[in-house]
């Protein structure tokens, strides 16, 4: 035999052999891919929190956000949201903005929670933009 039919044997073994070690613990992760109940991965506390509106109040001239918290499936609890304000919509890359944070309390597992968030005092003759940068949700421990 030559030496390439015998290469072409050794990397059809090589083969085999990895297919027969690592196909069962490829099952074995697929299949126990999650929990049996459908509910899976809790979802990103952000995914719960949108910004509903950003405005300028026009006696102190700091930007306002409306912020509004949906119920998550785990139970009711607080979200923390940070808040972010700039000029535009794009962030500017190595730029800094200004930030708050809003404390949600109480949402309940059904229910949508409204907030606001007081920013900075805003230039005259620029608008503002308002966005979530970050969430965080604390599932409220029930009383005895």
């Amino acid at each position: 035999m030559s030496a390439l039919k015998w290469q072409g044997w050794l990397v059809g073994l090589v083969t085999l052999a990895g297919l027969l070690v690592f196909a069962p613990l490829g099952l074995y992760v697929w299949a126990s891919g999650g929990p049996s109940d459908g509910a899976g991965a809790p979802r990103p506390a952000l995914e719960g929190v949108r910004v509903t509106g950003c405005r300028i109040d026009p006696a102190s001239r700091r930007v306002v956000a409306g912020v509004e918290a949906a119920g998550r499936p785990e139970g009711p609890g607080a979200y923390v949201v940070t808040v972010e304000f700039r000029d535009t919509a794009r962030a500017e890359p190595g730029g800094r903005s200004a930030e708050s944070l809003v404390r949600i309390p109480g949402v309940a597992v059904t229910a949508t929670e409204h907030a606001e968030a007081l920013g900075p005092v805003w230039p005259v003759a620029t608008v503002p933009w308002c966005g979530a940068a970050a969430a965080t949700f604390t599932p409220t421990e029930p009383r005895p």
